[in-house]
This record gives C-alpha cells, sequence and structure tokens, in this order.
C-alpha cells in the first residue's frame, strides 16, 4: 500500500509522511516529537528571507537545529531572488540540509507583502526566485504551492512546471487556492494532474486527518508521499499511525491515556527547556489545548476547565503539575479535581 521510497537530493524520507511547515507551531520541540513519532520529515516554520531580522531573538531560535534528526529542511519566505539566495545560503550555513521556499502561506500579513502564496500571480517572478535559490546552494530545494490564486486561476500546473525546469527537487502542494485560506475541502484533482505531468516528487497536502485518509489521497493523486498539518496539532502520532497503516494496511490501535500523558508532559519540558519562562509556558498554551480537544474519556466542560486553569498557569512547575494531575485522574478514571486557579 506504501508509495515508493522518497528521495529528495540524498535524503531518503522514510515513511513518506512529512509534517508540514507551519508558523508558531512547527518549532524544534514539536519537529523533534513528530519526527520520534513517525514523521519521515519535519519542515520548519517559516524564517523571514529579510537579512535585518536574522539576528533577531526569534530567527535565532528558528535556525536551531542543533540535535535534530536529519533531513534538517528550513522554509524560507519573500518576494526577492537575491534576498532569498542568500537567506538560503544562511540557512544552509547554520545547517540546513534541504531549503523550501514558501509560496502556500494564505496569510494575509505574508500575502500582503506578495510573499507565500501571493507569488502565485506572478510567474515569470517564480521562475528567478526558483533559479536564483536553486543557483546559490549545494543542497536539494523544494516548493511549497497552492492549486492556484483562486478557482479561475488554478495556475499550480504552470508553477509545477516552471519549479521542475528550474531545478527543484520536490513539489508539495496543497489542495487550496490561495483564496480559500483553509475553508471548505481540499481538492486532489489538481494534485493528480500535477503529478502526471512532473518527473519530480510530489507530495499531497491538504485534509489528511487519518490514516485512511492518506492512503486515499495517495491513490487519488498518484503522489509520492503525504504531508500532515493542522491534524498534527494535539496529535503528533498520527505519523505512527499512517505509516504503519500505509506500510501494512492495519489500524494501529490509539494511544494510550497514559502514554498521552506522557507525550504531553514530554513536549511540555521540551518548549519550557527551549524558549525558557515565561515565554516556553504562554507557548505551550494552545498545544495544551489541542490535546485536551475532543478527548473521549472527559466531557466538554472537564475539557473547558482544563485550558482555563492551565492558560492561568504562570510558571513551568505549575503547568507541569496541572497537567499531570489531570491526565493522572483521567487515567485512574475519575472526575479530574480542578483547582479553581492555578
Amino acid at each position: 500500500m506504501s508509495p515508493s521510497t522518497l528521495h529528495i537530493g540524498p535524503h531518503r524520507i522514510d515513511p513518506p509522511v512529512i509534517l508540514a511547515p507551519m508558523a508558531g507551531v512547527t518549532d524544534k520541540p514539536f519537529r523533534q516529537l513528530c519526527k520520534q513519532l513517525g514523521a519521515g520529515s519535519a519542515v520548519s516554520e517559516m524564517t523571514i528571507s529579510d537579512p535585518r531580522f536574522w539576528k533577531t531573538e526569534k530567527s535565532q531560535r528558528r535556525m536551531d537545529h542543533v540535535g535534530e534528526p536529519a533531513p534538517i529542511s528550513v522554509q524560507i519566505a519573500g518576494t526577492e531572488p537575491q534576498q532569498l539566495a542568500e537567506a538560503a545560503r544562511y540557512n544552509v550555513d547554520h545547517g540546513a540540509q534541504i531549503v523550501d521556499i514558501n509560496m502556500g502561506c494564505p496569510a494575509k500579513k505574508v500575502c500582503n507583502a506578495w510573499a507565500g502564496s501571493a507569488l502565485m500571480r506572478d510567474e515569470a517572478l517564480v521562475a528567478r526566485i526558483l533559479e536564483a535559490v536553486v543557483g546559490a546552494v549545494a543542497v536539494p530545494v523544494t516548493l511549497k504551492i497552492r492549486t492556484g490564486w483562486d478557482c479561475d486561476h488554478r495556475n499550480g500546473l504552470t508553477i509545477a512546471r516552471i519549479a521542475e525546469n528550474s531545478g527543484v527537487a520536490a513539489l508539495a502542494v496543497h489542495g487550496r487556492t490561495r483564496d480559500q485560506h483553509y475553508t471548505g475541502q481540499a481538492e486532489y484533482d489538481t494534485i493528480a494532474e500535477i503529478k502526471s505531468a512532473l518527473a519530480i516528487p510530489v507530495i499531497a497536502n491538504g485534509d489528511v486527518d487519518s490514516p485512511q485518509k492518506a492512503a486515499q489521497v495517495l491513490r487519488h493523486t498518484g503522489a509520492d508521499a503525504v504531508m500532515i498539518g493542522r491534524a498534527a496539532q494535539g496529535r503528533p502520532w498520527i505519523f505512527r499511525e499512517v505509516a504503519h497503516y500505509l506500510a501494512t494496511g492495519q489500524t494501529l490501535p490509539p494511544p494510550t491515556l497514559a502514554e498521552i500523558r506522557d507525550i504531553l508532559l514530554g513536549h511540555l519540558h521540551a518548549l519550557h527547556g527551549f524558549y525558557g519562562e515565561p515565554q516556553g509556558v504562554r507557548i505551550a498554551r494552545k498545544h495544551l489545548g489541542w490535546y485536551a480537544k475532543d478527548r473521549p474519556e472527559h466531557s466538554a466542560e472537564q475539557r473547558a476547565a482544563f485550558r482555563a486553569v492551565v492558560n492561568r498557569a504562570e510558571t513551568a512547575d505549575a503547568q507541569i503539575r496541572l497537567t499531570r494531575d489531570y491526565f493522572d485522574a483521567l487515567v485512574a478514571g475519575v472526575v479530574p479535581d480542578l483547582p479553581a486557579a492555578a
């Protein structure tokens, strides 16, 4: 059931299940966790191409790849070919083994600067950017796009051909146009059309939220791999579930509550260690909300109370203690005793 082995340049991506780059989400702790739980590769959150911002604390942290399993894939964003080429060189000098170019982000603050998916409106500029970046570095360059700008301008295939002709090593395609953002349902016919026209690997992205959906998308598109984004938030074990299903056709049992507790506590410790206090505590809050979301073992009221309490925790110790106590209660099959305040 599994697709043929995916190679990006010299790098073997096994299993062919990749964590999508997500701003504010795919930081080093989350990338490492997803790789530990079965992702074949994990792309960093977007780094800006403007060198004025490379020395900021945020950029330095985003470029920290010490101890991260290979291949280290770093996404860059911008609009100026030479600036993007310099950003690619800078990131390679700081550990990047694959450079990914963002032409898929639909966020207004990115698109208003004509970066991200807005670039798809200017095919000549796309060609100049890709040729400049591919020519600037010796490592593989990949590209992430959408199917087009809007439903009347699905030029994903044109951009894909430009990418292949420019020497791009692999292409990820999100099955929505830019104006759809993340609404509606992803469509895979355009990805299938792109895959059938290219010789380079194509990675299918958009609404892959279960092992069965991953297999369906791979069959429909003929893609070489799937890329998972939002479905991994609060559920990083989805990668091993998808990988196991693609390899065997069998469904893994879901993780136990005890395992979820241990994964979450490990994630919290990693966030606190990476960012320090209070930033690590603050960043952890959204992950806690995702982990608690839709858990069948507790009611909507319990989930809301848990989020309210952990969101008031101001220290790493309090956040860890509240989380451990909450999940310990669920493991024991008792109603969690949530304090009125942290």
